[in-house]
């Protein structure tokens, strides 16, 4: 995957933010709700510095490659168990 496809999902992503801004009223600024899970899906609230971790970037296309930019949730779907997302993101907490 070429730099060009890696700038386009973290723009898109910014823009689902951006879209998806009024419904998040209580995210503070700075912060993304997202929506993890296969099944049941459970909200958590990350910063926005974790779009440009490649870790982060590699569920973003997850999240592409599964609902493309439609998201059942009206956020930022993330196709994965919950426990691997925190796993990745308590990872992420301390780079």
């Amino acid at each position: 995957m070429g730099v060009f496809r890696m700038k386009s999902l973290v723009l898109n992503a910014k823009q689902l933010i951006k879209l998806n801004s009024k419904h998040q009223g209580d995210v503070p600024k700075g912060y993304l709700a997202v929506y993890v899970g296969e099944v049941q899906r459970k909200r958590f609230v990350v910063p926005l510095s974790y779009l440009n971790h490649p870790l982060f970037q590699d569920l973003l296309r997850r999240s592409e490659e599964e609902f493309g930019f439609n998201h059942p949730m009206g956020g930022l779907t993330i196709p994965c168990h919950e426990e691997a997302f925190v796993c990745l993101t308590s990872q992420l907490h301390i780079l």
